[in-house]
């Protein structure tokens, strides 16, 4: 927590500033982004922070290093930073990065919550040069573009960088502080060292100093320390001379010559350190006094604070590198002894992300593999795998030969960062590792010894799946199980699963099916709950594959109970999924109201309480509710938006969205729309059949039977047989019931009602309807006539009325009351126009100029349109509108 602390810490204000009213004024300046550009030692952070110390507002601070040129490490400091400086504006957006959503939809998220604060966030990128990446320059792009008026970007930098500034610049929308700007003036340079010194130098004195330094306050802050206590300042300063590098040279001499001994030695040994605390200095120089760092700050030798009590600290940036040269130059042999001890004591600390970069600065390459291997363990538990593939390209190849725990554990790093292309060679050289003695090999956690030959075919069972290889990705995890010990059940889970990810997608939904019961029980045993959610999304998918709507309910209901056994503080990571898919078997059923209520129950919950596919699944869900009120063009919008945010996993993509879009398109009577989704996607009723493609080509069959193609039913024969074969029963039921709406109307009665009676036969005992209903008019002759022979039978009752009711109206299945008219105050005309803009993706100005209307005038708008939804921010209305189905109606 402390190190976190020195990254989002606003720098204290110094109480010896010299005012500096112009730079105040520049930085008032409105505009989206204040870019402070200067080189090393022009005091941008110390202008940043004096402004900000006047001003009454919310400051997200967060002080960059290289460590942060990782994208993902980038933005979770930035957005734990909005967090703080405004509740509720991150903590969302957080949870979406940690899932592996794209930097993109996360931005996108956490603007539209800090586009409806009533005040003004100001977000502080400090060092911003020594962070930005391509990835990380391409998200802060997005954010440029995107910036509401609510929040204001300022970045602290030594060199320009890679954005959109000559726009930025052409539209007055950016301010910049310069070197030029920061330089002291004259007057500037009287009152700092007349402050700084306490000495009564002449003006000329003064000037000479200012000129020498062309205002660079880094060199007249250590001109100043050399200053003090000199019996001749002016010969002093009349000597002072030479370029900005060897003045910085010749003043560090000065200022070390003059310093004690022990703190010169104390100066040099630290500088190892990129942040400074007590007990670590402690650690490294064995210096016993711990008010050093103290005495340093009060007489300002360049000593920043970092945190409020005092407890971390830093070196002014370029202070820090003389004195590292010096180091270097006077006592090269004590630098690797300085970084080991930091090692030893970050380690003791429990950082060992830090414990390793100084073992690898101290040349300690052993030490470095060691405390890498013993933190892989942890690192996977909180899924740091970026880490691990960081280190994989840092550490040397033939260190990784005696070390297979740890080659083992870097290549989960870059199996889980999606980096395919050294695994086959690394795994290949651990296993002519592990053909060596065991007293050969250099090993830290022993059981993870034991784990390895599993280990290595189920990561090889990984490359087969990614390399379209099911029945070896199967032969290949039954291999693993084999070898995994009796008590390693994570590898068995591992194992298991990745055998019925390959079996699901040759359509063996049967063998998938056991193969993940497999992988929960394990996983159980392990207590690795959140991923036994993961394990029962998809245990649902099968059991509805195979036509079992009580297991499927069964199964999400259970993993619902862990959840709530085992959760901490917060709602288990996973518990909003299973709400969600528990909607889809209430769906099925037709039981729209509770399907309505569970999905408004997920969306409560918010996206932290969901896996990284829950934007996208909660979408689809909404979307049958829209579909099924015959809200088609809410419906249509939402399957968009669950395409924009959808995130994949190793999962076949058996339900595509763009297939439950064509039949909307299908539904709605929009059979040209659907017409050109098949073109797109290439798709033919003589297409050879494949379980991947099944439901695309079930949606084919509707898009022929709406053309009145008797190509409809052969297509329809063929997809059943394949799915009776496969033991896909609820594709059966599907094809049946539509194969019977499209036998009646042309003519075949007695065939359309064997097609009806197969259907109920698999139907009724799980109680499917839904599928009944939306196979269309023509199945209302055969429903009436097996009504006719089978009157005591309930279930036939219920079809018949679900498919001869009126339609779905407005009022049946949202989760709430559809519509303003259910509004206890309903919006105003001018108020759904808001409604609808905020949906899109324009901020709180462009809202405005699209209406030709203030922004003052939006903003009341958007309160009133808070108010009468009852919710609190943008994103609430936005999904609460969708619910109403509100963004279809015009006026």
């Amino acid at each position: 927590m402390a190190l976190l602390e020195t990254k989002l810490f606003l720098p204290p204000a110094r109480a010896d500033l010299v005012a500096r009213p112009r730079l105040d004024e520049l930085m008032r300046s409105r505009g989206r982004v204040t870019l402070v550009s200067a080189p090393a030692g022009f005091g941008k952070t110390t202008v940043i922070s004096a402004w900000l110390s006047q001003e009454r507002g919310r400051v997200a601070w967060v002080s960059l290093d290289a460590a942060d040129r990782e994208s993902e490490s980038f933005w979770s400091y930035v957005l734990t930073a909005l967090e703080r400086a405004a509740p509720g504006t991150g903590a969302a957006g957080l949870a979406l990065l940690a899932g592996g959503q794209p930097v993109e939809g996360v931005l996108a998220a956490v603007l539209n919550e800090v586009s409806v604060l009533d005040d003004e966030v100001v977000l502080v990128l400090d060092d911003y040069h020594v962070a930005e990446s391509r990835e990380v320059q391409r998200g802060v792009s997005f954010l440029v573009d995107r910036l509401p008026p609510q929040l204001r970007l300022v970045i602290s930098t030594r060199a320009d960088p890679g954005l959109p500034l000559a726009r930025l610049r052409a539209r007055g929308e950016l301010i910049e502080v310069r070197a030029g700007d920061l330089r002291f003036t004259d007057g500037e340079t009287t009152a700092f060292l007349a402050e700084a010194t306490g000495l009564d130098l002449a003006e000329s004195e003064v000037a000479a100093l200012g000129q020498r330094t062309e205002g660079w306050i880094a060199s007249l802050q250590l001109a100043a320390i050399s200053l003090r206590g000199r019996s001749d300042p002016s010969a002093f300063i009349a000597g002072f001379a030479g370029n900005d590098r060897y003045v910085m040279d010749y003043l560090v001499e000065e200022v070390l010559a003059e310093e004690p001994p022990a703190v010169r030695d104390f100066l040099l040994d630290t500088a190892v350190l990129d942040r400074l605390s007590v007990p670590l200095c402690q650690a490294v120089t064995g210096q016993a006094d711990g008010g050093t760092l103290a005495a340093l700050e009060r007489r300002n030798l360049f000593v920043v604070p970092l945190d409020d009590h005092r407890t971390w600290y830093r070196y002014h940036h370029l202070f820090a590198d003389v004195l590292r040269a010096h180091l270097v130059q006077e006592r090269p042999d004590a630098v690797a002894g300085l970084h080991r001890r930091a090692s030893d004591w970050y380690a003791e600390a429990g950082s060992p992300e830090h414990a390793v970069r100084h073992a690898l600065a101290a040349g300690d390459t052993g030490r470095a593999a060691e405390l890498i291997e013993l933190a892989i363990p942890a690192l996977r538990r909180e899924r740091r795998e970026s880490v691990l593939r960081r280190w994989a390209g840092e550490l040397p190849a033939d260190l990784l030969l005696d070390r297979p725990v740890l080659a083992i554990g870097l290549v989960g790093g870059l199996m889980a960062s999606n980096d395919f292309a050294s695994v086959p060679d690394r795994l290949d050289a651990i296993e002519r590792t592990l053909a060596r003695p065991d007293s050969e090999l250099v090993v830290a956690d022993r059981e993870e010894l034991a784990r390895l030959p599993a280990a290595l075919e189920t990561y090889r069972a990984g490359l087969a799946l990614i390399g379209g290889n099911p029945a070896g990705t199967i032969e290949l995890a039954r291999r693993a199980a084999e070898v995994a010990p009796e008590d390693d059940d994570l590898t068995r889970s591992a194992a298991a699963a990745l055998a019925g990810l390959a079996s699901w997608g040759l359509g063996d939904v049967p063998a998938a099916h056991a193969a993940y019961q497999e992988s929960a029980r394990g996983l159980t045993r392990a207590g690795h709950i959140a991923d036994v959610l993961g394990c029962s999304l998809t245990l649902a998918d099968l059991e509805l594959a195979l036509g079992r709507l009580d297991e499927a309910e069964g199964t999400l209901e259970h993993a619902l109970a862990l959840a709530e056994e085992h959760r901490g503080a917060d709602v288990m990571r996973g518990t909003a999924d299973m709400l969600v898919a528990l909607s889809r078997v209430a769906w099925h059923r037709n039981d729209l109201a509770h399907a309505a209520d569970l999905v408004s129950r997920a969306e409560t919950l918010g996206e932290s309480a969901g896996l990284p596919q829950h934007p996208y699944r909660w979408r689809v869900a909404l979307a049958r509710l829209r579909a099924a009120a015959r809200d088609f063009p809410t419906a249509l919008e939402l399957l968009d938006d669950a395409q924009r945010v959808y995130v994949g996993d190793f999962s076949p993509q058996v339900h595509p969205i763009h297939a439950t879009r064509a039949r909307l398109l299908i539904a709605s009577g929009d059979v040209a729309g659907a017409n050109a989704w098949a073109d797109r996607h290439d798709l033919d009723p003589d297409d050879e059949l494949s379980y991947l493609r099944e439901y695309e080509h079930l949606t084919l069959a509707r898009l022929l039977l709406a053309r009145r193609s008797p190509a409809a039913l052969t297509l329809l024969a063929r997809l059943g047989a394949a799915a009776v074969s496969g033991d896909r029963l609820g594709t059966v039921v599907e094809t049946e019931a539509l194969r019977a709406a499209a036998l009646d109307p042309a003519g075949d009665a007695e065939a359309a009602d064997a097609a009806l009676q197969r259907a109920l036969e698999i139907g009724e005992p799980e109680g499917w309807v839904r599928v009944f209903v939306d196979a269309g008019p023509g199945l209302l002759g055969p429903l009436r006539r097996v009504a006719g022979r089978r009157r005591e039978s309930a279930y036939v009752r219920t079809l018949l009325a679900a498919c001869t009711s009126p339609g779905p109206s407005d009022e049946t299945p949202a989760p709430s009351p559809v519509g303003s008219s259910a509004l206890v105050d309903p919006l105003s005309d001018r108020e759904l126009d808001v409604l609808r803009l905020l949906a899109s993706e324009l901020d709180g100005p462009g809202i405005a100029r699209e209406l030709v209307v203030s922004l003052n005038t939006v903003r009341t708008h958007t309160k009133h349109i808070y108010t009468k939804l009852d919710v609190n921010n943008r994103r609430q209305a936005i999904s609460r509108a969708h619910q109403l189905g509100l963004l279809s109606r015009r006026g």
